[in-house]
């Protein structure tokens, strides 16, 4: 169970802080809901409290874990043998399951592909989902703004 104030990753949606915990009436049953600020979007969304495990939404990585997910954004390998489509859904799934070390994967290995070719339009729009999850999770992990977290994104796949 989150608290308010808990920072959080929404799959396909980003980092995201707990503003409240509220109880909203819904075909007549009382449920309990997270209210979500996520903040690189400047979207609030709710969830349903037994809703969570579902949606994969999780509390954000340590530190020690991210550089380690670091590690492997810089040095892992790329599988460059995968038709476009396979690749897209193994990556789809990927940032779907909200795991940073897949979600970091995605973003090195498009942003690899991309380098060699240019991306199809579901491709890139992928591409900018998972880039905004690993920036958003190493933003909130770190204290820094989205903008120092692409930098360090920047120079930690350099």
């Amino acid at each position: 169970m989150f608290e308010v104030g808990d920072h959080i990753i929404y799959p396909m949606h980003g980092a995201g802080i707990i503003e409240e915990i509220e109880d909203k009436e819904v075909l007549g049953e009382i449920r309990r809901y997270y209210v979500i600020n996520i903040p690189v979007d400047n979207m609030q969304v709710m969830i349903p409290v037994n809703r969570v495990e579902k949606s994969h939404i999780r509390a954000i990585t340590d530190k020690l874990v991210l550089k380690s997910v670091l590690e492997v954004f810089r040095n892992g390998k790329t599988d460059q043998t995968l038709s476009w489509k396979d690749r897209f859904k193994m990556n789809t799934e990927k940032v779907k399951n909200g795991k940073l070390k897949d979600v970091a994967e995605v973003v090195r290995d498009l942003k690899r592909i991309h380098e060699i070719k240019p991306l199809n339009s579901s491709e890139k729009q992928l591409f900018e989902s998972a880039k905004k999850l690993l920036i958003g999770e190493v933003s909130l992990v770190n204290g820094i703004s989205n903008v120092q977290a692409t930098e360090l994104l920047r120079t930690n796949f350099s």
